[in-house]
């Protein structure tokens, strides 16, 4: 626990150059690939599911302690979100929605964010995986994963963008009763909205956006927003064109990055690791490769500070799956081999059958000299910050449950 004003966040023991060895927890619960937006709706619980068997074939599974999430209760998401709204999220159901237009629109509930079966357990799966996910590293632990989590666009009083509950501003909420500072990065090809928004007026939770910025959902996200009141400059907006590879990204993340480190100093960090800026994105236009994806995952995990991997956009499902498997790896210092294992999906992965798909040859509109003014600018952005803000620690609030003994039989 870091309490003191300078301290520089919690350190982990390290095997060489960035600490090899991580102690990790994995968070799945087999049910999640049964959850079904709907036909022709491009969010596929079942991504989660091949994931899981990529992670199992691999051998991953057995290199980490494998958890099957405690369900968030309703006293849990009601940390962040309205009452009203979780009472309707857990009482709404295909067939009585016809009966609730009026709060199906009050809360955003419809299209985008259709009802489907078992809506509720869903939310509760997901954002009882990030959250317990939170319990773990507050406990010792050095990277937790849930790939379910990382639905950051759910706002306190409705839901956005696929997403219902958000279960990283409630595993940041978690975190915050153990750390004075908490880091959030966020990868997705998309604005990470809902949780900028959550933390937008304080200094103890810095949010950082990577992202598609121009006639783009969810249209947040300009450079020029950079917090409110205390939280002045805690809030940083990284806008992208379309085509951007893996070296223009690498040029301001790392630099970015490094420097957020250095200034902020945070207890934990949660990287949102949404897939959909992956090439080939069924909805995006970004142009990165599995490995340039996955340097992000490997640089922060340099810094020896805790870190929560959660999940997110991703929407070619057979290269999300390839991703947060490769990533996994990345988090437990395994480099993978590219000729995929036989598994339950195989036929998801031809022709070829390997982790790592090659980028396109789409044009890259991010100009250099475009991406040097956005990285000067941000880089003067943290120097109008004061080096590591201190908060009085207040008594703790109790903790989010979790069972005893949760560690899945696999």
């Amino acid at each position: 626990m870091d309490i003191s004003a300078g301290g520089g966040g919690n350190s982990l023991p390290t095997t060489g150059a960035d600490g090899s060895k991580r102690r990790v927890c994995y968070f799945y619960d087999a049910e999640v690939g049964n959850y079904y937006y709907g036909q022709g709706h491009p969010m596929k619980p079942h991504r989660i599911r091949m994931t899981h068997a990529l992670l199992a074939h691999y051998g991953l599974l057995d290199e980490m302690q494998v958890l099957k999430p405690h369900p968030a209760r309703d006293r849990d998401l009601c940390r962040f979100h309205a009452d009203d709204y979780v009472s309707f999220l857990r009482s709404v159901t295909p067939e009585t929605q016809q009966d609730q237009i009026r709060a199906l629109k009050r809360f955003n509930v419809g299209e985008d964010c259709p009802v489907f079966d078992g809506l509720y357990s869903f939310c509760q799966t997901y954002a009882g995986g990030s959250v317990g996910g939170a319990v773990k590293l507050n406990h010792g632990h050095d990277i937790a994963i849930n790939w379910a989590g990382g639905l950051h666009h759910a706002k306190k009083c409705e839901a956005s963008g696929f997403c219902y509950v958000n279960d990283i501003v409630l595993a940041i909420l978690e975190l915050l009763k153990y750390h004075q500072r908490v880091l959030y990065v966020d990868i997705d090809i998309h604005h990470g909205d809902g949780v900028e928004e959550a933390f937008y007026t304080t200094d103890r939770v810095m949010t950082v956006s990577f992202h598609k910025f121009g006639d783009y959902f969810p249209g947040t996200g300009d450079i020029r927003d950079v917090g409110h009141s205390k939280g002045k400059y805690y809030s940083l907006n990284v806008p992208l064109d379309d085509g951007i590879d893996d070296e223009s990204y690498q040029s301001l993340f790392k630099p970015i990055m490094g420097k957020v480190m250095e200034i902020f100093r945070p207890g934990a960090v949660v990287l949102q690791c949404g897939a959909d800026s992956l090439s080939g994105d069924r909805l995006g236009c970004f142009n990165l490769s599995i490995k340039g994806h996955a340097e992000c995952v490997r640089f922060m995990r340099s810094f020896n500070v805790p870190v929560l991997l959660l999940g997110g956009g991703g929407y070619t499902i057979r290269n999300v799956a390839r991703c947060w498997c490769y990533e996994t790896g990345v988090a437990l210092g395994h480099e993978l081999t590219d000729k995929m294992p036989l598994n339950e999906y195989y036929e998801y992965f031809g022709p070829d059958y390997t982790l790592h798909v090659a980028p396109s040859n789409m044009e890259n509109k991010n100009t250099h000299r475009h991406l040097d003014e956005i990285r000067s600018r941000l880089l003067e952005n943290l120097t109008k910050l004061r080096h590591a803000p201190s908060v009085q620690f207040q008594e703790r609030p109790p903790e989010a449950e979790q069972p005893e003994d949760d560690t899945l039989t696999i």
